[in-house]
């Protein structure tokens, strides 16, 4: 199993049936596929539905049916579509249980930096500033250092912030990090991996309980 498989997987697990879900680019559509078969949820898009319900096979694909990434997609059973005004209300009104996202940054206050680096081309923010002011909980799936090795769990974030204190849990190939308000709680980690390494890993200040749970 590679990191980020195992990121999703351990993501998953925080969804109870009924719940509404939505998933943000990248890592976090992948949640998608992990999703455990006694747990009931609503997969939201911010274009437009309630009940996506994976990829289509070739013969079934339609490209008027689609997720917010513009990947075809199918809907389940009792699923239904609506308008962007719709949608936003519904994301703005407290609506959806999580939002899963990806992170450039994130930090022991709970900012989140996940939308543009400066200098480079951007599409724009997308649904995400509304997503995480108005989802319940805000989950980040993230790898726990970058390419160069540098953590991407930092003290504060140096690029554009999407949002300010709106983190919950950050998942990573490490451990499960919590933010409580005070700062980020080590409160699980993967098999193997210790505490001092976790520590060694992260720029931002960890508070370290007596008991720490596992990711498995």
């Amino acid at each position: 199993m590679d990191a980020k498989e195992f990121i999703v997987r351990r993501t998953a697990k925080f969804f109870k049936d009924g719940d509404v879900v939505n998933l943000g680019i990248g890592m976090p559509t992948m949640v998608a596929n992990y999703i455990p078969e006694d747990v009931d949820v609503w997969l939201d898009t911010e274009n437009g539905a309630i009940g996506l319900n994976g990829e289509p096979d070739a013969e079934h694909t339609d490209l008027d049916l689609v997720d917010a990434t513009g990947v075809p997609s199918t809907l389940r059973t009792g699923a239904c579509c609506f308008d962007s005004f719709t949608s936003f209300g519904l994301i703005r009104g407290g609506h959806v249980a999580f939002t899963i996202l990806g992170a450039f940054e994130v930090d022991q206050e709970g900012n989140l930096a996940n939308w543009t680096v400066p200098g480079k081309i951007t599409v724009g923010m997308g649904g995400a500033m509304d997503l995480v002011s108005g989802a319940r909980q805000v989950l980040i799936t993230t790898l726990h250092t970058d390419k160069n090795g540098n953590s991407k769990i930092l003290k504060k974030c140096r690029l554009p912030l999407t949002a300010v204190h709106a983190v919950d849990y950050i998942i990573t190939e490490l451990c499960v990090l919590h933010y409580n308000g005070e700062g980020l709680v080590l409160e699980e980690l993967a098999p193997g991996v210790t505490v001092e390494e976790v520590i060694a890993k992260t720029e931002a200040d960890l508070i370290i309980p007596e008991q720490i749970g596992s990711m498995v």
